[in-house]
């Protein structure tokens, strides 16, 4: 088996092979190899870094065997641990993930990173207390990571905490001025506070950082055409789903944080006779996807 040989070389490479044999009186006595443990723990974290690089490239299968094999090799180091567990949140294993996570906080219980991803994980499984009192304790050893306090104010935005949520979001802003998701959900809350004007005027500002993201679009899609203002409204949908057609799923929406009020706008929005027709057209193979054809191999003499 893989692993088998894998440490079965590790070994080799250790030198541990070339322990001399008991003598025949001590035959009948058990006998452990010296192995070097520390020499493991290394090769254990290296594993670990590894899995970590494969995570960065998103190949997440050949990096979970490493991962798993890393929390062998060093057990008491808390960085295998914390890779084992994203990867399983990765794959929405949800309590492996915080079990893996909760194993590496006892090791390295002042880890920020090892913090934020428990909040992560119990935000995902939808424990929103356990998400925000996770995230808080990370960000009073890193106060300034602008992911953990986004994830802070997704916490309380699901918690309809809404004055908490948007202090969260502008904190993550001040931190990282071109991170336009945070203004984005300020305009979340906002909708849903029923600050219409508020949540226009954070869409607009997203859009302005990033004018190829699709959500902030299609939010100030809908809310413009709420107000009446049919054709901006209808000109930016286009623009929105031509970037991302995703955003037209409902689920996918919800999925994105978008509260209950702006889904009921926005399925209104949906079903008007233009949007449809846009869907229908949205949905067609393009006129090139059909008439490409695969040239055919010319015949050899």
């Amino acid at each position: 088996m893989p692993k088998r040989n894998w440490l079965l070389s590790l070994l080799a490479c250790a030198g541990l092979w070339s322990v001399a044999l008991p003598a025949s009186g001590q035959a009948l006595l058990p006998y452990a190899l010296p192995l070097d443990s520390q020499q493991f723990e290394q090769q254990g974290l290296k594993l670990a870094q590894d899995a970590s690089q494969l995570v960065q490239l998103q190949k997440y299968e050949l990096a979970l065997p490493r991962a798993k094999l890393a929390t062998q090799l060093a057990p008491n180091q808390y960085q295998p641990w914390l890779v084992l567990g994203s990867l399983y949140l990765q794959n929405q294993e949800l309590d492996q993930g915080i079990e893996a996570l909760q194993r590496a906080q006892n090791l390295a219980p002042n880890q920020a990173r090892v913090l934020f991803a428990l909040g992560s994980a119990y935000f995902q499984k939808g424990d929103y207390s356990s998400a925000i009192k996770k995230l808080r304790a990370g960000l009073k050893i890193d106060p300034n990571s602008p992911m953990a306090l986004f994830d802070l104010g997704n916490s309380y935005l699901q918690s309809q905490r809404y004055q908490a949520a948007t202090a969260a979001y502008k904190k993550a802003f001040a931190q990282q001025k071109d991170f336009w998701p945070a203004i984005n959900n300020i305009g979340l809350v906002k909708y849903e506070q029923g600050d219409v004007e508020g949540a226009i005027d954070a869409w607009q500002r997203a859009i302005k950082i990033d004018n190829q993201s699709a959500e902030p679009k299609l939010a100030l899609a809908v809310a413009l055409y709420a107000q009446g203002k049919k054709e901006q409204g209808l000109a930016l949908a286009k623009d929105a789903l031509a970037l991302d057609s995703s955003y037209a799923d409902v689920e996918f929406l919800k999925e994105n944080l978008w509260g209950a009020s702006l889904i009921e706008d926005t399925k209104k929005f949906l079903a008007t006779p233009q949007m449809q027709a846009l869907l229908a057209r949205l949905e067609q193979p393009s006129e090139e996807e059909e008439t490409t054809e695969t040239p055919s191999s010319p015949e050899s003499n």
